[in-house]
């Protein structure tokens, strides 16, 4: 929610004080305000497929949403939650800004030219930032649940469990065989004690 509220705080405020399409320089060429109206992806990719964008969005929001209930991780929440802000931040711009439902164009006004030609948002450095660190979280094996993959290295898996009872009782029976079919040495005994009697 806190992001975004930021995301679009800050789209009121390029909306409102803002020329549209025009550079307002902040650190010379490092950093530049320029608001645009993006009615595609990034680089103005699919313009004129705003609509499948919306329904992108909503779908990534819906899965990170679901994903949620699964978490016991503080550090995945925080990812998780950064980027689904993100995403509601450029949805809500789909869904209620002009020319209309579904289609509306997302806000765009930071411009670093030295380091992209794109033109991004505050929802698009959640976006970008919250993916990155999915993928660090993957990368060093923390899971959901608080767990890392380490820790569960040494769980014996369905298949060794099943393998190892299946042993356990092939060799009970073996065991079992072994002893019906060995003779008594008591019974040796007196059975050639007694053939020697008579």
């Amino acid at each position: 929610m806190l992001v975004l509220a930021a995301d679009q705080f800050v789209k009121h405020l390029t909306i409102v004080n803002l020329p549209l399409e025009q550079p307002v320089p902040v650190l010379g060429e490092f950093l530049q305000l320029f608001y645009v109206r993006n009615s595609g992806a990034a680089f103005s990719i699919g313009a004129g497929y705003t609509w499948i964008f919306s329904i992108a969005l909503a779908v990534v929001a819906c899965v990170i949403v679901w994903k949620a209930f699964a978490v016991r991780s503080r550090l995945w929440a925080v990812v998780l939650g950064a980027l689904l802000g993100g995403v509601l931040g450029n949805l809500t711009d789909r869904v209620f800004r002009e020319p209309g439902f579904g289609v509306g164009h997302v806000v765009d006004m930071i411009s670093m030219p030295w380091m992209l030609p794109a033109i991004f948002n505050v929802a698009d450095i959640f976006i970008v930032s919250g993916m990155i660190s999915i993928a660090l979280l993957i990368i060093v094996g923390l899971r959901l649940d608080g767990t890392r993959e380490r820790d569960h290295k040494d769980e014996p898996t369905t298949e060794q469990v099943e393998d190892d009872e299946s042993g356990s009782d092939a060799g009970g029976e073996t065991r079992a065989d072994d002893t019906a079919s060995s003779p008594d040495p008591q019974q040796s005994a007196r059975r050639d004690g007694a053939g020697s009697e008579g």
